[in-house]
């Protein structure tokens, strides 16, 4: 929402002024900022977890992942990277390639990229065509007596070159990973809070019949402030609690970083951000096609 933003500099004083806390304590903020994130996802996704950053995020949905389904296996993209904690690095492929390489619980699929990936724009179905290479990963992965826990996947894979997925592979692959008791996760750290503009999501580009079993949040959450959040179904939560093991996170979900939330949320509805979004990048894009005509040295604008 911009480099301090009045209105979430305001938010943050006001509530340091008045507590801050570890989150062993409770505080309406913490159920405010759940409720008004909840009207931005979809009604299945109605149990949030917040902490203070992305790869935190991304490392309790493996967690979760794992407790709910009771396998251990992922599935990842080429080139994808999910943070900076050692669960995290070993399924990032543009991470582990130049450390300590793949770990057998690794699988990598192909990027599901149009323009330059294994199937394109020419190539007569390649939604099925990549939704099949994650099938036969899991057929392979099923004969070596592996079982999958998730399939990992940015909504928008960004360190892979900003790739926007054919519509309708999500679907696919879901079913292809679900059908082997694994669950789907959306990494929406760095494509969330309707910086694409036609969506609040970027797995909404997806249509509306799909639903992720996990999203995780972070870069955008507070604007900067350190705050992150997973949101997840009743099912996944319950299985994760079952353990008696309960999630707790000190900083995670305090009365500053919920107002901060809250208040980025004002902004981009009072401020209209995800319309500015759409019509800033069509604008771009139109601009951008037009000397991608002009020059051939230009051969994708995404």
């Amino acid at each position: 929402v911009g480099h301090c933003h009045p209105d979430v500099v305001k938010a943050a004083h006001e509530q340091n002024q008045l507590l801050n806390t570890n989150s062993r304590y409770l505080h309406d903020n913490l159920v405010d900022y759940a409720e008004r994130l909840s009207k931005t996802l979809p009604e299945r996704l109605c149990i949030f977890y917040f902490l203070n950053s992305g790869s935190e995020a991304n490392d309790l949905a493996l967690r979760l992942a794992r407790q709910y389904t009771k396998h251990e296996d992922v599935i990842v993209l080429d080139h994808a990277y999910h943070g900076h904690l050692t669960s995290l690095i070993d399924i990032s492929p543009y991470k582990f390639r130049n450390l300590g390489g793949q770990k057998e619980w690794v699988h990598v699929a192909p990027l599901p990229d149009t323009y330059r990936g294994l199937y394109r724009e020419d190539h007569e179905d390649p939604v099925t065509a990549y939704a099949n290479e994650v099938k036969n990963i899991i057929e392979q992965a099923q004969k070596r007596g592996r079982k999958i826990a998730a399939f990992f996947v940015e909504s928008l894979p960004s360190v892979g070159g900003q790739i926007i997925p054919p519509a309708g592979y999500f679907q696919k692959a879901a079913e292809h990973v679900r059908k082997a008791g694994g669950v789907f996760i959306a990494d929406e750290i760095q494509v969330g809070f309707g910086r694409v503009g036609k969506h609040f999501w970027a797995f909404q580009l997806q249509g509306e019949d799909f639903i992720p079993d996990i999203v995780t949040m972070g870069k955008p959450t507070g604007n900067g402030h350190p705050i992150a959040c997973v949101a997840t179904t009743k099912e996944i939560a319950e299985a994760f609690a079952a353990t008696g093991v309960e999630y707790f996170n000190t900083f995670g979900g305090n009365p500053v970083s919920c107002a901060i939330g809250l208040a980025v949320l004002d902004v981009i509805e009072k401020e209209h951000l995800q319309a500015h979004a759409t019509e800033v990048g069509n604008f771009l894009m139109k601009l951008l096609k037009e000397q991608k005509v002009k020059h051939p040295i230009i051969g994708d604008v995404r």
